[in-house]
């Protein structure tokens, strides 16, 4: 099955489907990304804070995939905003990865209570990596709309993604209207809402009426709306469920149907980035 792809502003590709390591103990790490390169999977999400990065290399190895077919993101510890000290530990992940480059990496929190509410020279000094080619492309998670406009009115450089909490009980349309204004594509993370999509009477209807899971559903619509999504699994099966999801098509009225479970902010279930100010010992 062939995953669907977007042009991002750069001009790179990356695939709309890919594996989540989120709270994947980095001892199941290996064996995880292993199994999703066998299943299909060639974009995988980690981070420096996930302490995954080096079971994420490891699986990249096992699998024997061609370095060109894999799309590999991370993303900044929230200890390491400081010019210097993103810089030291990007070469840190390269090596915990064993790549020499990194399709994505990105500012993984604003904090814009920490810092002095400076994000915007972290932000310059990604944009080096893409200068001295050991990054590809660098984009930013949990920006919201302002972040998102500061940092691109003072340095200039636009992020080809932001990666924030979509899901069909949080639609975070105002973060998705910024992205589109800058021509940032919008990668949604807990696409599924952490589960809590399989209680939902609407999608168990649009679910049964497509012959397709609830999850499968909810990733579709994920897709139709021109987003970026990896679920988060560590069961095989469970992969190729999420997998399978390019040989159906939504209507109009059912992507209105769960267009209208948004919630607003009573749906999120993560932080909120404008208060959001964990900063890992």
């Amino acid at each position: 099955m062939t995953v669907s792809t977007i042009t991002l502003h750069d001009g790179t590709s990356i695939p709309q489907l890919g594996l989540g390591v989120f709270q994947v103990p980095p001892e199941d790490t290996a064996r995880v990304v292993e199994q999703a390169l066998e299943v299909g999977y060639r974009h995988i999400d980690t981070a420096q804070m996930y302490e995954n990065e080096a079971g994420v290399g490891d699986g990249i190895k096992a699998a024997g995939v061609a370095r060109d077919d894999l799309y590999i993101t991370s993303k900044l510890n929230n200890s390491f905003h400081r010019p210097d000290d993103a810089r030291r530990v990007f070469g840190e992940s390269l090596d915990r990865l064993g790549l020499d480059r990194i399709d994505l990496f990105l500012i993984h929190w604003p904090l814009p209570t920490e810092y002095d509410g400076d994000f915007v020279s972290t932000w310059r000094a990604l944009a080096e990596f893409v200068e001295d080619g050991r990054a590809t492309s660098i984009g930013v998670s949990n920006f919201q709309p302002a972040h998102l406009d500061r940092i691109v009115e003072e340095t200039g450089v636009v992020p080809v993604v932001n990666q924030v909490e979509v899901h069909p009980f949080f639609g975070n349309e105002a973060v998705r209207e910024a992205n589109r204004r800058h021509g940032v594509v919008t990668e949604a993370w807990s696409p599924l809402a952490q589960g809590a999509i399989g209680d939902d009477a609407a999608l168990g209807e649009i679910a049964t009426a497509t012959g397709k899971t609830v999850s499968q559903v909810v990733l579709r619509w994920h897709l139709q709306r021109g987003d970026i999504v990896f679920p988060k699994t560590t069961k095989v099966e469970r992969m190729q469920e999420n997998f399978d999801v390019f040989d159906f098509e939504l209507t109009d009225d059912q992507l209105a149907t769960i267009g209208e479970l948004d919630r607003g902010e009573d749906g999120r279930r993560g932080p909120n980035p404008d208060t959001f100010d964990y900063i890992p010992d």
